[in-house]
């Protein structure tokens, strides 16, 4: 186009060793764009140009529409390379007297890549960036800067360092594991082992063993398994986050159908029996191949939660090497089976559990209905994200389901198991064919809050920055519905009375980042923040706006409040 033409042969080139004002080469002015090279450390170390534009004025993104030019940044670093920018998701703009639409981004920008280091013995070492760019408001004026930072005093000893965000990260991993017994998404399979346990008191030490190996062996071949899967999406390309199969709504209703089933086997309506083949293998192995999938359960849905020092853990592993994400999976899933683990290796331990007898039969009763209460969870989940039409093709498939468990129980009493299973494969089949045509409905329009949700703003960065430069402090609430720590958060603290009468006094604008369905510039935000996951709850200040505060995933009442009213000295 003629504008690009035109803009790319006029720039001018300033040299700044930091924060540096561009200047156009007509008139020799200063633009209104201030800029400087930002470097992130970690596991997955970044380097970028953060710009900060007076208000009225914009820069391009990589494709900017009609018309305008593409931000460019040419990185020379020693002993190393600058990746592809990672580039936000831009914001529009329209010029309606003529009707020309362009894509770029205002107030403050972070242009960042993945920054690659090799080895290095060249005393000082320098990270140079050539950038030009388009700043436009009534009229647009190219610019062009040439910035370089040390990164020594960033990154310290490279080896050292990284042994270190991988050490720390190992041991959050662990601890976030262990605290996930905590959460309620894994108290149902909790549940099921304390009754398997309480059958397990006057047994032998070598089935308790068996049992407990078994449990840990299920969790840690789940815990890599979900690692492979993540390793192999970030190879195609995909970026994913901590709970990701959740925003598919087959995973919810695959696990949902799941929970109808072992509900049902605790109500009596059919019996899981080990295959004739491995009779003589014993009780013992029977026993540990259920706990292994006790193990494989308890991840499924230990995943929508979040626990104290499992968000840094999780998104150092999301950023790393293969190797480093399988042990950071690998640790987490150890913290996680750690409890069962403790008490199957401590002689005596199971003497201190109660006798089985009589009351189990209650228990498993008691178990059953938890159990479905978690797949009730599951599938309000699944009708937020795929539509009310197909949750009632859903609800009516899991009776399909239920029907024929009750069928195949029925002949496995009757010792024809065989043929009972087939006639319940054929039910289950009809019922999905008949009832898929409803399941393909439109899905929900989650723009809108459920009923008793607080209607709140969308979340960009646009809107923070607008916010910000207005004098308003904000607060950001990254969230999605599978994730049952953001809801008992949200309910219990961000929705009282008390938070709500604050937020109200101080001003804040309060702004919603919905991550119940995939969404790239979400995961973009969560990774800045060195998070693969929900929640994550930020508060922005006008007077340091590139100073945001991070608060914990688990929050109460008097923290929140006391975190409002803590605004860095300089603020507004």
């Amino acid at each position: 186009m003629g504008l690009r033409r035109l803009f790319g042969a006029a720039t001018l080139a300033c040299v700044y060793l930091g924060p540096a004002i561009g200047r156009a080469e007509a008139a020799a002015e200063p633009l209104p764009v201030r800029a400087e090279v930002v470097i992130e450390t970690g596991a997955a170390p970044r380097v970028g140009v953060r710009f900060e534009l007076e208000p009225g004025w914009h820069i391009y993104g990589a494709e900017p529409g009609e018309v305008g030019l593409p931000t460019q940044l040419a990185w020379t670093i020693d002993g190393g390379s600058a990746g592809p920018i990672a580039w936000p998701e831009p914001v529009a703009f329209t010029d309606a007297e003529v009707g020309i639409t362009s894509f770029g981004y205002a107030g403050s920008v972070l242009l960042a890549s993945p920054l690659e280091l090799g080895p290095w013995s060249g005393g000082t070492r320098m990270a140079r960036v050539d950038v030009r760019f388009l700043a436009c408001k009534n009229v647009c004026i190219p610019g062009r800067l040439e910035l370089e930072r040390d990164l020594g005093p960033a990154l310290g000893s490279a080896p050292a360092a990284a042994a270190i965000p991988l050490a720390r990260a190992l041991l959050l991993a662990l601890l976030g594991g262990l605290l996930l017994n905590l959460m309620p998404c894994v108290l149902p399979v909790l549940a099921l082992k304390a009754f398997a346990l309480a059958d397990l008191a006057g047994k032998g030490r070598r089935e308790v063993l068996a049992h407990g190996a078994g449990y840990v062996a299920g969790v840690l071949a789940t815990m890599l398994a979900l690692a492979a899967v993540v390793i192999a999406l970030r190879a195609a390309g995909t970026a994913v986050g901590w709970g990701f199969q959740f925003q598919e709504p087959a995973y919810s209703l695959a696990i949902a159908a799941l929970l109808v089933v072992l509900s049902l086997n605790l109500f009596g309506v059919f019996e899981i029996a080990a295959p004739a083949g491995l009779a003589s293998v014993g009780a013992s192995a029977a026993g540990a191949s259920r706990s292994f999938f006790d193990g494989l359960l308890a991840v499924a849905l230990a995943t929508p939660c979040s626990a104290p020092f499992l968000g840094t853990a999780i998104g150092f592993a999301f950023a790393s090497p293969a190797p480093t994400t399988l042990a950071i999976f690998a640790a987490l899933g150890l913290g996680l089976a750690l409890p069962l683990a403790l008490v199957a290796l401590i002689p005596g331990s199971a003497r201190f559990l109660p006798r089985s007898g009589a009351w189990m039969g209650r228990l498993r009763a008691v178990l059953g209905f938890a159990l479905l209460g978690s797949a009730a969870w599951l599938l309000w989940i699944f009708g937020r994200l795929a539509g009310i039409d197909a949750l009632g093709a859903a609800l009516g498939w899991l009776v399909a389901l239920a029907l024929a468990a009750w069928l195949f129980g029925a002949l496995q009493l009757a010792e024809r198991a065989g043929r009972g299973l087939a006639l319940a494969g054929a039910v289950v089949l009809a019922a999905f064919l008949a009832l898929r045509p409803l399941a393909q409905a439109d899905a929900a329009d989650l723009s809108a809050p459920a009923a008793g949700e607080r209607a709140e703003s969308a979340y960009s960065s646009e809107a923070v920055s607008a916010h910000l430069r207005a004098g308003r402090p904000v607060f950001v609430e990254f969230t999605a519905d599978w994730c049952l720590t953001c809801k008992a958060n949200e309910r219990a603290v961000i929705a009282s009375d008390r938070v709500q009468d604050e937020l109200a006094r101080r001003h804040f604008a309060v702004l919603k980042a919905d991550w119940t369905r995939r969404d790239e510039a979400i995961r973009r935000e969560l990774a800045r923040f060195g998070k693969a996951g929900v929640p994550l709850y930020v508060l922005w200040f006008p007077g340091s706006p590139d100073a945001p505060r991070v608060l914990p995933e688990l929050i109460t009442v008097d923290s929140f409040v006391e975190a409002l009213g803590q605004e860095p000295s300089g603020g507004a």
